[in-house]
């Protein structure tokens, strides 16, 4: 069971000053900056997925600039991220449309001639048929058949099966290294597992599944059930988006083939909780909360209260120093676990105070804020990790602060992740 990254364009400077939070002197981002396979000495995963939604093009801007865009088309996936296959001769090239991004539309912006010559320009080993997300998903002990949904519902799924039947006529021009995926969409299991049907007689072998992202695992679960009933043995699967990662045992028992995530490098800052991975003496993941010190100065919410004039902008930057200046001490051995709580939750305290909570609501938040704290600086678990983050970084990967710093403690989460899923196919192999 591989596991693909789906690049957003995530890169760290190597060079970042975590005291002065500034970049090297003379930092161009795609040039200076590494990709999580750069910074490492080895790939934290097997393959990586390209949306073409994220790369934009002149119809349909995505997140790479224009100058970006040309280079990417020009020089192909794996040199314009730096993910040579001499280098990681095993690894996949995924491509797929990015449904999501397109979402809002009655129908894809993109056709399957012209995906197709975006996978060869870019050299993609394997790559998606264009698709039409479904939102909706079907209870247990509902059967709606394709005239009972809406008909943007059936819209949708009907232009995902003849986009994939007219992609896999065009991506025999690619050759035999390139392996197409059709792509399923649905609004239950029962009509997934028909949409699966009709891409295997269409002569797919690998099928990716789309929609997935909102579903419950047992949702999923439910989902992987029908289409191994209906498909035949050699038909491989992918899961596209799968944030569920702590569910490998699903994915094993239905013999999915491969799966696409973001979930370890985006929880490091967008999870409340689930900042920084590790993994317990019995193999299991576990996680900790990164100790919050936003910069004073640059903070929306700390700005927004000295603006109004309910905060002064001094003090917070005082009580910054302080919170910075302990946690660090703490790290060398220079101060003690309260004294550096007691300075990390005043500025906390400063952070979240909401003067409609009455006085227990606030108590009760900065006592578990403070456990949470208590948990990771106790622990210590950046001194347990051997990963390249947290030999260079120490203490820092586990402050949550600014955008290369956290996305570092994301690449810490994608090398604790590839590891986990590499013991586990060892155990189930």
């Amino acid at each position: 069971m591989k596991f693909l990254f789906a690049d957003s364009v995530d890169t760290i400077d190597p060079d970042y000053d975590f005291i002065e939070d500034r970049n090297g002197r003379g930092r161009s981002v795609h040039r200076d900056d590494e990709y999580p396979h750069e910074f490492l000495e080895q790939a934290p995963y097997d393959g990586i997925l390209v949306s073409r939604g994220i790369v934009g093009d002149v119809g349909h801007p995505g997140k790479y600039s224009e100058a970006q865009l040309m280079r990417f088309r020009r020089e192909g996936a794996r040199r314009f991220l730096r993910y040579p296959l001499e280098r990681f001769p095993e690894s996949i090239m995924l491509g797929d449309c990015g449904a999501f991004s397109y979402r809002n539309l009655p129908e894809p912006p993109y056709r399957a001639e012209d995906t197709a010559e975006f996978y060869a320009d870019g050299g993609f080993t394997h790559g998606c048929s264009p698709d039409h997300l479904i939102f909706d998903f079907d209870d247990v002990g509902v059967t709606r058949n394709l005239h009972d949904v809406p008909e943007d519902v059936r819209g949708r799924y009907e232009i995902t099966l003849q986009n994939a039947s007219e992609f896999h006529q065009a991506s025999k021009a690619l050759g035999p290294g390139f392996t197409p995926l059709g792509v399923i969409q649905g609004w239950s299991a029962e009509s997934m597992a028909e949409a699966a049907r009709n891409l295997a007689n269409m002569g797919y072998d690998y099928l990716a599944i789309g929609g997935t992202v909102p579903l419950k695992i047992e949702q999923i679960r439910r989902v992987l059930d029908a289409l191994r009933g209906v498909l035949p043995d050699h038909v491989r699967l992918h899961l596209l988006g799968f944030g569920k990662i702590e569910e490998l045992a699903v994915l094993e028992k239905y013999r999915v083939t491969s799966f696409d995530t973001t979930s370890p490098l985006l929880r490091a800052f967008k999870d409340a909780r689930k900042n920084y991975w590790s993994r317990t003496a019995n193999g299991d993941l576990s996680y900790y909360t990164a100790i919050r010190i936003p910069q004073a100065t640059q903070n929306n919410k700390l700005k927004h209260k000295a603006l109004e004039g309910s905060l002064n902008q001094e003090d917070a930057r005082r009580m910054e120093d302080a919170a910075l200046y302990h946690v660090r001490a703490y790290a060398a051995g220079g101060t003690t676990l309260d004294q550096t709580l007691d300075a990390v939750m005043d500025y906390w305290a400063v952070l979240n105070w909401d003067e409609e909570a009455s006085p227990s609501r606030r108590a009760d938040a900065a006592a578990r804020q403070r456990k949470a704290y208590t948990h990771t600086l106790g622990d210590r678990p950046w001194e347990r990790c051997n990963c390249r983050v947290c030999r260079e970084s120490g203490v820092e990967a586990v402050i949550f602060r600014t955008s290369n710093r956290n996305k570092r403690r994301g690449i810490h989460n994608l090398h604790v992740f590839h590891t986990h899923l590499s013991e586990f196919r060892l155990e189930t192999a």
